[in-house]
């Protein structure tokens, strides 16, 4: 389950880094809103992480021939699935738990975090070596920066006021010094040229200085939205009692509604993992394919992504969220059913063995291809 989060992570992770940087935030950040996405990936890791752990204990058992001997001995899968079955129930009540109430408000608190980037309420970082928007008429740039960002050096300033005045400030050293004010943060200069122009002066004036203060007003924080702006926000209790509630209209009940049942599959779907996880992870006699490993992450991913897809589907009001779900799950449950039966109940079953030979075949063509290219190169 954690290498199922982790691999889900990494391109999140790459893409925040280059929104936090554009936006001018701390790095910092980057980790925080990582933290708060941590749940809704845990949601499809899990199942990921049990399927896999089903899959690989049974596929070790039917290579090393031991699940013959133990189904040789009285022992049938229906009794091999007891402990399977006991992980799947408690990772199921631990996603519901999940997604019906941790995820919404991690959501919530990785929505808030990008508002405040984009508002400007985490601060922005001055980039060595390049110039910084601070507010709409301030750009500044220094050559150094240390102790966190507050002690500057090589700085230059250049500031424009609402009746026109321009200001033009270089100097050695600097740094920012909080006021009474916590809307506004002083820049203390030393040792530097002030150039101060107008449009009724004749000339700019300019002057030396060894100490010289310049306010900085602050980007003006603005209020997060409420909780429940958005559907994956609201716990399933909430998205149950909204999507009752006569004020809404009929196409903001069904996304609620829509919401609801896809959370719901998503758990019930925990459920028919064990049988699936025992249909592919034995092969064919003689065989030591690892096809069905990789045909279970392929099906539990396509799973998943319809039903985003039906979700969305049912949400826009083209058709009852209980059909557009339910329906498509109860053809899968129909689906791996009718391939834990071939496996257990069929004399000679192999619910994936069409597949594992064509798989093969298609295994010698390429390495055939393979070997004709390379004695070409060869020769």
């Amino acid at each position: 389950m954690v290498i199922a989060a982790m691999l889900l992570l990494l391109e999140k992770m790459l893409n925040l880094f280059d929104f936090v940087a554009q936006e001018g935030g701390p790095v910092s950040v980057v980790w925080q809103m990582l933290a708060n996405l941590i749940p809704e990936y845990l949601s499809l890791g899990i199942p990921i992480g049990l399927m896999l752990g089903i899959l690989l204990a049974f596929r070790r058992l039917a290579v090393s021939s031991e699940l013959d001997v133990m189904l040789a001995v009285g022992m049938s899968y229906r009794r091999l699935l007891r402990v399977p079955y006991f992980y799947a129930i408690l990772f199921a009540l631990i996603n519901l738990a999940i997604v019906g109430f941790v995820e919404p408000y991690s959501r919530y608190a990785y929505e808030g975090l990008r508002f405040e980037l984009r508002t400007g309420a985490l601060g922005a970082s001055i980039k060595v070596g390049e110039f910084t928007k601070l507010g709409k008429d301030m750009t500044l740039r220094v050559e150094r920066s240390q102790s966190g960002g507050r002690d500057l050096t090589g700085i230059f300033v250049m500031a424009k006021g609402d009746d026109g005045k321009r200001l033009a400030v270089t100097a050695e050293r600097g740094r920012f010094l909080a006021t009474d004010d916590p809307d506004t943060i002083i820049l203390r200069l030393r040792h530097g040229t002030l150039v101060h122009d107008a449009a009724g002066f004749a000339s700019p004036r300019v002057l030396s200085f060894e100490s010289h203060d310049l306010p900085i007003d602050l980007p003006r924080k603005e209020a997060f939205r409420q909780r429940g702006g958005r559907n994956a926000e609201l716990t399933m209790p909430e998205l149950v009692r909204f999507g009752r509630s006569p004020d809404n209209d009929g196409k903001e009940s069904a996304q609620k509604r829509a919401e609801f049942h896809f959370r719901a599959v998503q758990v019930a779907t925990m459920l028919l993992l064990p049988l699936l996880a025992v249909s592919l992870a034995v092969p064919p006699k003689r065989s030591s394919s690892a096809l069905g490993v990789f045909l279970s992450i392929v099906i539990i991913v396509t799973d998943y992504k319809l039903d985003e897809y039906l979700e969305a589907l049912a949400g826009r009001g083209h058709i009852d969220p209980l059909i557009a779900l339910w329906g498509p799950f109860l053809l899968f449950a129909s689906f791996i059913w009718w391939m834990y039966r071939t496996l257990a109940v069929v004399p000679g079953g192999q619910p994936i063995g069409a597949l594992e030979r064509q798989a093969a075949k298609l295994g010698k063509l390429v390495r055939g291809w393979m070997t004709r290219r390379q004695r070409e190169v060869e020769a």
